[in-house]
């Protein structure tokens, strides 16, 4: 089947929020090609498909942070509305309660999208986990090339970790 939409422009608009990968009504509105309030009012209209771990609305916080680290959202910087996001589950429901041909087309690319995120995410920690076991098999001398190694894997001293707002490959 062709691709309608480049794999790795719907994988930046996945985002980590409250520790859930999801992606925000805006952004899916585009994609499936609706108005962001067509989407919300198809969701409102079947808020039984949608639990709080298929969609929730951004705390006014959250959504300062999205703005200011996704340039394309700008435009929602003065909104009064709190945007909603949908995790992976949530945008799955979307194809169903948007009943058109685009969105179950969309949806494909896009639950391809979270599949591909989830392998790099555990060939990330398949590494991890190599590397600690040449580590316990080979002896001193080595020592300091896996320090090294470790080392670029963490974040600079004295830097917390930034959260992760966007996926790119």
């Amino acid at each position: 089947m062709k691709e309608i939409l480049p794999l790795e422009m719907i994988e930046r608009k996945i985002l980590m929020i409250r520790g859930h990968r999801v992606m925000l009504d805006r952004d899916l509105a585009v994609l499936y090609e609706v108005t962001t309030k067509a989407l919300n009012q198809a969701v409102k209209r079947n808020l039984e498909s949608f639990p709080g771990d298929f969609m929730f609305c951004l705390d006014a916080r959250e959504k300062k942070e999205v703005v200011t680290n996704c340039d394309h959202l700008a435009a929602i910087k003065y909104s009064p509305q709190l945007p909603y996001v949908f995790t992976e589950q949530g945008v799955a429901m979307l194809s169903s309660v948007l009943k058109s041909k685009r969105a179950r087309l969309v949806n494909i690319q896009i639950m391809r999208a979270f599949v591909r995120l989830r392998q790099l995410l555990n060939t990330h920690k398949e590494l991890a986990r190599k590397l600690e076991e040449l580590e316990k098999k080979y002896d001193a001398q080595f020592k300091s090339v896996f320090d090294a190694i470790k080392a670029l894997m963490e974040p600079p001293e004295g830097q917390e970790p930034k959260r992760i707002t966007g996926f790119k490959p």
